[in-house]
């Protein structure tokens, strides 16, 4: 699976919210301590608020908080908010494997399903606070 550099910026910024304590930030001082680009900062941003993963406040007082409680946002929540639906992990339009090549099709399948498993188990709560779900330590164990 490859993450894109706006999915990475859009996670680290739904973390750095998580942890003020519901408390808006501003889009500056989260680009600044996840040394993201501000204007990359505040597009994505935009689109979290679009997507309904955040809130935000225009003024003095002003600032981006979650809409939801970190334990209810998954980490799959905001990759589709930010990139779409998860795809498979075969290239768009690419035949099926044939002959001795066959059974790839369903490892293709097994590495998708294992994937959005993982993504729907973690919250941006796990993320913050740990520990991290079963569903992550059994794919990979040095987790613990």
């Amino acid at each position: 699976m490859r993450l894109s550099a706006r999915v990475d910026y859009a996670l680290r910024a739904v973390i750095e919210l998580a942890t003020s304590g519901g408390a808006p930030i501003t889009a500056e001082r989260i680009a600044r301590a996840q040394e993201i680009p501000p204007k990359f900062c505040e597009s994505i941003l935009l689109q979290l608020r679009r997507g309904g993963i955040v809130f935000a406040q225009r003024g003095p007082e002003g600032g981006y908080w979650l809409a939801r409680t970190a334990d209810q946002i998954t980490l799959v929540d905001v990759i589709e908010v930010i990139d779409g639906p998860l795809g498979s992990p075969r290239s768009p339009g690419g035949d099926a494997p044939l002959g001795a090549a066959a059974a790839l099709a369903q490892v293709w399948s097994a590495v998708e399903e294992s994937e959005r498993h993982i993504l729907t188990q973690v919250t941006i709560a796990h993320v913050v606070s740990g520990p991290l779900p079963e569903a992550v330590i059994r794919y990979n164990p040095a987790v613990v």
